[in-house]
């Protein structure tokens, strides 16, 4: 485990989390057994457990065994069941938790075992909501013959069930007790509107098993067989955890405002689905072989667009609500001091002409994955890429949403291109109607525009912008879109390129340099994780195969114990930044893993057709 020295007593290292999710919303759990963010029902509700960015007043749920020596933990199988073994000086004990899946309920369940010996347990349970902000009312009550407490404010309430339940302490409940072997207790925690009645109680061990047979049939489902397989899998279940069950919406994290500079103000909050992210995971999933969540989010985007084409939004919330105005959370000190802690997101205000390029690729992908369009879903796309046409020629924000002032940020034009290429191949390809010759001209412009003004001859490279003199490692997935053949020259030179300017560390990038970027931020980032996994990507679609290999193990090699991953990572420090778990990170390394085992069974059959 890294060991993050800024961190304050009431968070862990970023790294040292593992996350519990039931497909409506997600917990993280420290090595040492503490739920220190929980947002409940939903991904995007107020936590109730915000310890992360604030400070144990600020609420959590401590289960651990306070003198153990050792800590290893896994997940069970393909799932979220999460089994984490405490060995003390006395004896060693063994917490299994998860979230249970699939039956319309917010809970959390927590079994402790004494599995040898003898260990003394330490329970803490403090519950805040509004972020931390509200204090509720606590009380024991009587639950179908059995005692449980209840927490209660506003709209809110959580139930604590137990065999063995925590005193009140000066508005916390605590408690501290010693299991002998084969002894065990089990607690669980259900959210319930503060008007509904209480649901019935339900096994934890039953609860347990069926979660983790859940996970583990949506799995096996999963075709991937290269190298890696194991980080793929995790990855891909990470993806499918961030899906809602329900509204076929994609969040990009679980979290918000873990720092992306320590100590800086670069923090965000991710709780949302962005268009962007969320057709790239639907790509990542279709070449695994997922179709039914491709399905899902296509509803979900004929839902949340809606009405006039040019009110398209970059993201939305999960049930595809628009409204996200960004504020700050003034009472919690942030993660390792990293303030403000916001919630919601102003970057939903931005022009990003990227978009839709991303959306219609994960489109294209699903109609040769065999999915048809329905009359409403292709109606969406035309208009959309019609108010596109329109507007592709405008400076945006790019798809790192600068604070700064617009420009025309190359990607975002090669985005656009693939917008109206994927169009063109709708009409060609799978027969769709459309005014093809027109959007073969407009797909025209657009590429001659971009090896116009995004190519600099005098350094031989794509440039991060039309007119400047560094580039930006978004660029490398131009390969991807196939805006030039892999073979091309160009291409080859901007790869190198961005390495040479971005590369801080054996495999790792930065996505563009702050010094030269006009941002509208203070203070630097790390590496960004994507990044690497696209630079891999490259290498590997560009017949590098060694060298994608050598970069995908770095990548890869970074995730914590548990296989996931957060946004950045700090070389420096050896420590993980930014939030966690990143879909953007998990779906690179997908795609990355796929490549790099293509590309290697390509080089591979050639090697064995030139020894015959």
């Amino acid at each position: 485990m890294t060991n993050d020295a800024a961190a304050p007593p009431s968070a862990a290292p970023i790294s040292e989390y593992a996350v519990l999710g039931d497909g409506r919303t997600a917990a993280l759990v420290s090595l040492r057994g503490s739920v220190d963010w929980l947002c409940l029902p939903h991904f995007d509700a107020p936590a109730c457990f915000a310890a992360l960015v604030g400070t144990r007043e600020h609420g959590h749920w401590l289960l651990t065994v306070p003198d153990a020596t050792e800590v290893t933990r896994r997940y069970v199988d393909d799932s979220f069941v999460l089994e984490t073994t405490y060995v003390s000086p006395t004896g060693t004990a063994v917490v299994t938790e998860t979230m249970p899946l699939a039956d319309g309920r917010a809970d959390l369940v927590r079994r402790i075992t004494c599995t040898s010996g003898r260990v003394e347990v330490r329970h803490e349970w403090v519950v805040r909501f509004g972020y931390g902000a509200v204090q509720p009312w606590v009380m024991r009550v009587d639950d179908h013959g059995e005692e449980a407490i209840r927490a209660v404010a506003g709209p809110d309430s959580v139930l604590l069930r137990g065999s063995r339940l925590p005193r009140a302490s000066d508005h916390h409940h605590v408690d501290e007790f010693v299991l002998h072997e084969q002894e065990s207790v089990d607690l669980s925690l259900t959210w319930i509107p503060s008007w509904a009645p209480v649901p019935p109680v339900l096994t934890v061990l039953g609860r347990i098993d069926s979660t983790r047979i859940a996970w583990g049939l949506w799995a096996r489902d999963a075709t991937y067989q290269g190298p890696h397989r194991e980080a793929v899998v995790r990855s891909l279940l990470v993806l499918r955890l961030l899906t809602d069950f329900e509204t076929g919406g994609i969040a990009a994290a679980v979290t918000t405002s873990l720092p992306e500079d320590f100590g800086g103000e670069r923090n965000w909050d991710y709780r949302y689905c962005w268009l962007r992210d969320a057709a790239l995971t639907i790509e990542a999933l279709l070449e695994q072989g997922f179709r039914d969540e491709t399905r899902q989010w296509r509803d979900w985007l004929l839902r949340a667009v809606a009405g006039d084409p040019g009110d398209l939004q970059i993201m939305y919330r999960l049930d595809g609500g628009r409204d996200l105005p960004e504020r700050t959370l003034d009472h919690l000190p942030g993660y390792a001091g990293s303030r403000p802690v916001r919630i919601g997101n102003a970057a939903v205000g931005q022009v990003q002409n990227d978009v839709l390029g991303e959306v219609m690729c994960a489109l294209e992908a699903a109609r040769d994955a065999g999915l048809a369009e329905t009359r409403d879903s292709w109606s969406l796309q035309c208009h959309l890429l019609e108010e596109l046409l329109r507007s592709w020629h405008l400076p945006d924000r790019g798809i790192w949403e600068v604070r700064g002032e617009p420009r025309h940020f190359v990607h975002s034009k090669m985005m656009a291109w693939a917008a109206v290429d994927r169009a063109v191949r709708a009409v060609e390809v799978h027969g769709l109607p459309g005014p093809v010759e027109r959007w073969r001209a407009a797909r025209d412009e657009i590429h001659a525009d971009v090896l116009e003004h995004g190519w600099d001859p005098g350094r031989g490279t794509f440039t991060q912008s039309y007119g400047s003199a560094h580039t930006d490692a978004a660029l490398l997935q131009m390969v991807q879109i196939g805006f030039l053949p892999p073979d091309d020259a160009r291409v080859l030179a901007t790869v190198r390129t961005i390495r040479e300017e971005l590369e801080i560390a054996p495999g790792l990038l930065l996505r563009y340099r702050t010094d030269r970027t006009d941002d509208g931020l203070a203070g630097t980032e790390n590496a960004f994780l994507a990044c690497s996994f696209w630079l891999a990507d490259a290498l590997a679609r560009t017949r590098q195969v060694e060298e994608a290999g050598a970069v995908l193990d770095v990548a890869v090699g970074l995730a914590n114990d548990v296989g996931l991953l957060a946004e950045q990572y700090d070389p420096v420090g050896g420590r993980m930044a930014g939030n966690v778990p990143q879909a953007l990170s998990h779906l690179a390394l997908v795609r990355a893993a796929h490549s790099h085992a293509q590309a290697h069974a390509v080089a591979a059959a050639q090697t064995s057709g030139s020894a015959r």
